[in-house]
C-alpha cells in the first residue's frame, strides 16, 4: 500500500472511502462507517479506545489506515484532528469531562443529551451543503406528492415531516407499512411523485428496500442519512448528510429535525413565491384583456 497517495483532508478521505465502498472487506467497511459517523471521537481517542467502540481488533484499524495509503493509524488520525481545528476545538475541550457525569441521575442524562444535541448542531451548521438543500427544495416543489419513508428510530422524524408538508399545502404520505402493505404503498406512487427517505446507521432494511423499489419505478428519491457510505446515498438524486451524536444506543434527533424543518419552511416559501407569481401572471393577463377590450378613446366596446 506504500505506493498509494493518502488523502490529506477529510473531504478527500470521504471521497476515497466512497470510491472503495464496494471493495472493502466487511471489517474494513465497519471501520469506515464508524470513522465517518464519529469523526470527533476518532480525532481525540486512542487506537485501543476506537477499536473497542467500533467493535473490531486494533489491528483492523491499522490495516484500514494502510488500505488508504497511510503508514499507520497516527497518520490517519491527523486528518481527523485537522478537521477538528477551528470552531470545533474549544467545544470539544468543553465536552472532555462530560463522560465522567453520573448517568444514574436523570439530570445528568438530560445534560448529556443537551450536550450531544448542541455538538451535533454546531457540526451540521458548518458542514451542511446549502446548495444540496436548495436542490432538495426544488425537487419537492416540482413534486405532485411527497412520500416519506422512515422507520424505527427515524419514524418520529418522518411523521413530523409529513405533518409539516401538509401544513404548507404540499400533499404528503407516510409509507408506514400498515397492514404489511409497504409494497402497495410504493406502487401507489405516481410518476410525478418523490420519495423522501430517512435512515441512519444501522439503516432500517425496510427503508432501504422502499428506496430500491422507488428507484426501480423511476421516481425521484431524496435522502436524509448520516454519511456517503449509507446504502441509500448512492441511490438518491440528492442527499442531506446529518451526523448525529449518540448517548449509548439513543441518537439525538435534533439536527435531523432541523434539516427537515428547513426543508419544510424552505418549500413553503418556495410554493408561496410560485403562488404569488401565478397571481401576478393572472392579474397581468386580466389587465391585458381589459386593455384589448377598450377602443382607442379608452371606452369599453
Amino acid at each position: 500500500m506504500s505506493d498509494l497517495i493518502p488523502p490529506r483532508d477529510f473531504e478527500a478521505l470521504r471521497a476515497s472511502l466512497v470510491a472503495r465502498s464496494g471493495r472493502l472487506s466487511r471489517r474494513l467497511a465497519q471501520v469506515a462507517q464508524f470513522f465517518l459517523n464519529h469523526p470527533e471521537e476518532v480525532a481525540v481517542s486512542t487506537l485501543v479506545r476506537l477499536a473497542d467502540l467500533a467493535a473490531v481488533p486494533p489491528a483492523t484499524i491499522t490495516r484500514f489506515a494502510k488500505e488508504l495509503g497511510f503508514q499507520g493509524f497516527s497518520d490517519l488520525q491527523l486528518v481527523f484532528r485537522e478537521r477538528l481545528l477551528g470552531p470545533r476545538l474549544p467545544y470539544a475541550e468543553r465536552l472532555s469531562g462530560v463522560g465522567d457525569s453520573d448517568l444514574d441521575q436523570p439530570g445528568a442524562v438530560f445534560g448529556r443529551f443537551v450536550q450531544a444535541a448542541v455538538q451535533s448542531l454546531m457540526r451540521i451548521e458548518e458542514a451542511l451543503d446549502r446548495a444540496e438543500l436548495a436542490a432538495c427544495v426544488e425537487v419537492l416543489a416540482a413534486s405532485d406528492v411527497v412520500h416519506v419513508a422512515a422507520a424505527r428510530g427515524a419514524f418520529g422524524l418522518g411523521a413530523y415531516t409529513v405533518y409539516g408538508f401538509g401544513s404548507i399545502g404540499r400533499r404528503a404520505q407516510l409509507i408506514d407499512n400498515l397492514g404489511a402493505m409497504r409494497g402497495m404503498q410504493v406502487a401507489a406512487m405516481g410518476p410525478g411523485d418523490t420519495l423522501l427517505a430517512m435512515t441512519f446507521d444501522d439503516y432500517t432494511p425496510e427503508t432501504v428496500e422502499v428506496v430500491k423499489l422507488a428507484v426501480a419505478r423511476g421516481n425521484r428519491v431524496l435522502a436524509i442519512t448520516d454519511n456517503a457510505l449509507s446504502p441509500v446515498a448512492g441511490l438518491a438524486t440528492h442527499v442531506m448528510y446529518v451526523n448525529e451524536a449518540r448517548l449509548g444506543h439513543f441518537r439525538s434527533q435534533v439536527p435531523a429535525m432541523v434539516v427537515a424543518q428547513a426543508m419544510i419552511v424552505g418549500l413553503g416559501r418556495r410554493l408561496g413565491a410560485v403562488e404569488t407569481a401565478h397571481i401576478r401572471q393572472n392579474e397581468n393577463s386580466v389587465a391585458s384583456t381589459r386593455a384589448l377590450a377598450k377602443d382607442g378613446r379608452g371606452r369599453t366596446r
